[in-house]
């Protein structure tokens, strides 16, 4: 099972109810089922909603709420779909994996937005709020997404700091 494809969901620390009720849900299974995906892992943080877990022959979804590391569950996935959350977006981007970033609507203040479209314009990954993530997930071929420079944090740092208003323009 380990070249199966899979999903791998994260909102970091963070609560974000209403990505893993938008992934849970029985619409979003059938979806990924139909692209050929077998199994959803979701780490749901701090979040009150828990999903239900789906344990079938073909396809399985399970979650939990924390970990030390993450790693291991984004290097397995296929897919990671993740809060716009600066750590989560930065591991993710390091392992080299297939990622589509969901912007919190209701934290539009706290620059999630600018990060996640200029690292969209890019071409390292596709953004979308819950709205529209279905599309997102229908529309776009992951095999566009262009390599994130590996071992350059700085480059991100300097970039987060651009963002956040601390750049030297």
């Amino acid at each position: 099972m380990a070249d199966e494809k899979s999903v791998f969901v994260t909102v970091g620390t963070t609560s974000f109810d209403r990505l893993i009720e938008t992934v849970s849900s029985k619409a979003f299974v059938e979806l990924f089922e139909k692209l050929g995906y077998h199994s959803i892992v979701l780490q749901i943080g701090r979040g009150v909603y828990e999903p239900e877990i789906v344990n079938r022959k073909q396809f399985s979804m399970k979650y939990y709420r924390y970990k030390d590391s993450i790693a291991a569950d984004i290097q397995r996935a296929s897919l990671v779909i993740s809060h716009a959350g600066a750590g989560s977006v930065l591991e993710t981007l390091q392992a080299g994996r297939p990622l589509i970033v969901v912007i919190n609507e209701l934290l539009m203040d706290n620059h999630q937005l600018e990060l996640a479209s200029q690292l969209a314009e890019d071409g390292h990954l596709y953004y979308a709020t819950c709205s529209t993530l279905e599309a997102t997930i229908r529309k776009r071929n992951l095999s566009e997404l262009k390599s994130f420079p590996p071992g350059k944090p700085e480059l991100f740092s300097s970039f987060l700091d651009n963002i956040m208003g601390f750049g030297h323009s």
